[in-house]
């Protein structure tokens, strides 16, 4: 009787090395995987009838013949990334190698519409994504949700939301219930969904790494050796409530001087500009408010200036702290700081600098991500696509390979 799951643990490993390293010949993949190169071309077959390969280019080694490439292909796969957050819900749909099918966003005030509407909201805006995903061909394999607070991933519940007003909602049950969707719905925290976007597989220098999410607060996540580190109950990451300022700004979570109070967005936004200015104003869009800002940063004008100086400071003195005890290859700049990065990266820099023992700050290097406020909901659908690279077999095959016929 044949071993199914060894054959299953075969075919996974077929995948990630595609990911991981690039298009290569069979008998290229049979070496690195110890294979024999009847088996992988075995197994190839099995991946291109599922529509997760394809043929590609030729491979030169300089040597023999040359050998035709193996590359992912997966345009038929999508994994749905989902984000709740104080100022947006959003929507977004990968394929196997990352491509975006489909993507939405809609600002709203999460905080002031209640449990019930923002989840109505969020469904209606993943059930606008899926329709795209099934109009283009493709299948869906699940869902992965991002909120911002505590989540209790055991049961599914957020614990505490401190900036969305939310408290003990037992999300999982809610949003399932919503959907009725026949695919797997995943739960998690956005800065831990944030960290797994930017953590690329087979890219040794993002293996370690902090990731600084901001929105109105500051959420955080941590990936070590290619891992996110959950901590014993899942609640690691939730780094925006270290105390930095004693004596300062009381939190959404109830403490004073919490690490958000002085660089979330409600922090630059009060440092920056009175009540009555347009990037104050919540019915404008955040991504129109903060390309604002940015503008009279690049324009000098002083106020702005020296107010993302100082949110660059407090941001590179809560580093520090972070560095020493973690010692990070890279701290990756997500959510609004990586929109504003190049004006709040010199100030952290110097904090950082005096801050971390080490020499040379320990080689931390901090970068800007290009995926901003969409990290959260490309983290979410990379962990639901992550299954089918553990289990291919998790796909359904397309009705044209099913047939026989050419797709």
């Amino acid at each position: 009787m044949p071993d199914t799951s060894s054959r299953t643990e075969k075919l996974g490993a077929v995948l990630r090395q595609l990911r991981g390293q690039g298009p290569r010949s069979r008998a290229r993949l049979a070496d690195e995987l110890d294979l024999s190169r009847s088996a992988v071309s075995g197994l190839v077959v099995e991946l291109e009838e599922l529509g997760l390969v394809r043929t590609g280019g030729v491979e030169r080694s300089g040597l023999g013949r040359p050998g035709t490439t193996v590359e992912l292909d997966g345009r038929d796969v999508c994994g749905l990334g989902a984000e709740i957050s104080v100022n947006h819900v959003s929507a977004v749909a990968l394929d196997l190698r990352g491509r975006v099918v489909a993507e939405r966003r809609e600002s709203l005030d999460a905080s002031g519409l209640g449990v019930d509407e923002v989840l109505d909201r969020l469904v209606a805006l993943v059930a606008r994504t899926e329709d795209e995903v099934r109009a283009a061909g493709a299948q869906v394999v699940g869902l992965g949700v991002g909120v911002a607070g505590l989540l209790d991933r055991g049961r599914d519940v957020l614990t505490l939301g401190p900036n969305l007003g939310w408290r003990d909602v037992p999300l999982g049950a809610e949003l399932r219930g919503r959907l009725g969707a026949a695919y797997p719905v995943l739960l998690d925290n956005e800065g831990n969904l944030a960290a797994t976007a930017e953590a690329q597989p087979g890219d040794p220098t993002r293996q370690d790494l902090l990731v600084l999410y901001g929105e109105v607060g500051l959420g955080g996540g941590i990936v070590a050796d290619g891992r996110l580190l959950r901590g014993r109950q899942g609640y690691a990451g939730e780094i925006g409530h270290m105390i930095v300022d004693p004596g300062g700004r009381r939190c959404g979570c109830g403490r004073i001087g919490c690490w958000e109070t002085v660089c979330g967005l409600r922090a630059l936004l009060g440092a920056v500009a009175d009540p009555d200015d347009p990037v104050r104003d919540p019915s404008l869009s955040l991504d129109d408010r903060l390309a604002e800002i940015d503008r009279r940063a690049r324009l000098g004008d002083a106020r702005t200036v020296a107010a993302l100086d100082q949110v660059g400071g407090w941001l590179g003195i809560g580093a520090a702290i972070l560095t020493n005890a973690l010692n990070p290859g890279a701290i990756v700049l997500s959510g609004y700081f990586a929109h504003l990065g190049r004006h709040l990266r010199p100030a952290m820099e110097q904090q950082l600098a005096a801050g971390v023992v080490a020499p040379h700050v320990g080689g931390t290097q901090v970068v800007v991500s290009t995926l901003g406020f969409a990290a959260a909901v490309r983290g979410g659908a990379a962990v639901v696509l992550e299954a089918v690279f553990t289990d291919p077999t998790l796909v359904t095959r397309p009705p044209a390979a099913v047939s026989g016929g050419a797709r």
